[in-house]
């Protein structure tokens, strides 16, 4: 017991030095270190309240522009004032200034959000790390990313055909982005609730009628037989790859602090899930064949 401690003791001296591994971070051990870092936090705190009036007194304007030029009111709850929208205890976290305070089914939790690309084989095309809580913004972006990384993998241009999002990445504005390389079936409510529109509706027929609004016609189109029988598929590609990395990589949460250093942990967890997946198909195929393809 006592050279185990030993081996111990000696281990811990060449990772800490003089230090005992509980040490407060060097940023934060002088008085002026820790000021300096509130006073940053602050500044950053009053940047994004600039920021959230003027995209929200936008977002009314747009709407604004857009029920004059109907001749009426637009559909949906109006949008909040810009002041509105300005949380009153915005808060910043002093120990990673880049995470966020962002809602889960859990409850809050200081973090990010991590975002990937899922092939129908569960193999993942494209990730990201960001600190909005929203997904909306994260479509676009991602859907880049996707055609870069398909395109440097085969050299060709890359057509993605369908993609599948939920209710998180819905809006007018993405819709609008689908193209004929890649078509969109995005929920518009949450998933409990489409899967019951989709149980007690029956499917419709016809074409989709041109004069409906871009939420109606993603609706309905989600509703028509193939609608259904493609959105069904999310339940089994990029939902049980988020499942298996949680259970079997311990992927539940970030141990890295900082954007860049958690976008790198993700990268590594996404890797090690392809390189499982790719393992296994490649054992599969080996024995269906009556050889083994790894050694």
């Amino acid at each position: 017991m006592l050279s185990e401690a030993e081996a111990i003791d000696a281990a811990e001296d060449g990772m800490f030095g003089e230090g005992r591994g509980d040490d407060v971070p060097v940023g934060l051990r002088k008085p002026s270190d820790r000021l300096s870092r509130l006073r940053s936090c602050h500044e950053r705190l009053l940047r994004e309240a600039d920021h959230q009036r003027v995209e929200q007194q936008e977002k009314i304007n747009a709407r604004i522009a857009e029920e004059k030029a109907n001749g009426k009111a637009k559909r949906g709850r109006k949008p909040k004032t810009a002041e509105a929208v300005v949380k009153e205890e915005a808060k910043a976290n002093v120990s990673d200034p880049d995470s966020r305070i962002m809602k889960s089914r859990k409850g809050y939790l200081q973090g990010y959000n991590a975002q990937a690309v899922v092939t129908a084989d569960q193999i993942i095309l494209a990730t990201d790390v960001t600190n909005q809580a929203n997904d909306v913004r994260q479509l676009a972006p991602m859907i880049a990313r996707t055609l870069t990384m398909m395109e440097a993998v085969t050299g060709d241009e890359a057509v993605l055909g369908v993609g599948l999002f939920d209710a998180g990445y819905w809006s007018d504005e993405n819709a609008a982005t689908e193209t004929a390389e890649c078509e969109y079936l995005i929920a518009t409510t949450k998933d409990w609730k489409q899967r019951k529109a989709m149980r007690d509706a029956p499917p419709p027929r016809g074409r989709i009628p041109r004069d409906m609004s871009a939420r109606d016609q993603m609706e309905r189109k989600l509703l028509t037989q193939r609608g259904r029988k493609l959105y069904r598929l999310r339940g089994q590609t990029v939902e049980p790859v988020f499942g298996q990395m949680k259970e079997t990589q311990g992927a539940d949460g970030f141990m890295m602090r900082g954007e860049q250093e958690t976008q790198g942990e993700w990268n590594l967890h996404c890797a090690a899930h392809n390189i499982k997946k790719l393992h296994s198909e490649s054992v599969r195929r080996g024995r269906k064949g009556g050889k083994w393809l790894l050694n």
